[in-house]
């Protein structure tokens, strides 16, 4: 299989006789290559932050997956990584960040916390019931508290192909 083969996949890929040169629709280049290069919002709201911030590492190396450029702009991400619990306080920020990102955007919700507001949901007044209550659709749940950093860079994966899975979206 070329290389070619793996990247775009077999089934988008029409080889060209006694050349090497590929053909692919480009809403398929565009995909791949939001995919292959996903810049993460650091947003880490509590302990899941510390995983998140392990997997930014060298030993994990989210680099390979061209996510790791973490930046503190939402105007230059294009993902956002909700780690950790969401209080009322931090209801309207997170709002008003998914907002200022440009288009496409996309949702990692990283841990209990920020699926279904974990354990502190149901002892405390002050905790949000996960970031869909916000109003932001999220495209990946990461599960665990906290989640390991492998765990993050298999919602990072699942991200990527259902990036590349979109047909016919570019925007």
């Amino acid at each position: 299989m070329a290389v070619n083969e793996k990247i775009l996949g077999s089934e988008y890929i029409e080889k060209v006789p006694g050349g090497g040169f590929v053909l692919a629709r480009t809403d398929d280049l565009f995909n791949w290559a939001k995919g292959a290069s996903l810049w993460p919002l650091t947003f880490g709201l509590a302990c899941c932050a510390i995983e998140m911030m392990a997997t930014g590492a060298s030993h994990f190396d989210i680099d390979r997956f061209g996510s790791g450029v973490f930046r503190a702009s939402p105007r230059q991400c294009d993902v956002m990584i909700v780690s950790g619990t969401i209080c009322i306080k931090m209801k309207e920020t997170i709002k008003r960040l998914y907002d200022q990102m440009p288009e496409p955007k996309y949702v990692i919700a990283m841990g209990n916390c920020a699926i279904s507001g974990g354990i502190f949901y149901h002892d405390s007044y002050s905790v949000v019931k996960g970031v869909e209550e916000t109003g932001i659709p999220v495209d990946v749940f990461v599960a665990g508290c906290p989640p390991r950093p492998e765990n993050l860079l298999h919602g990072i994966i699942k991200l990527q192909e259902k990036i590349r899975s979109k047909q016919g979206k570019t925007a």
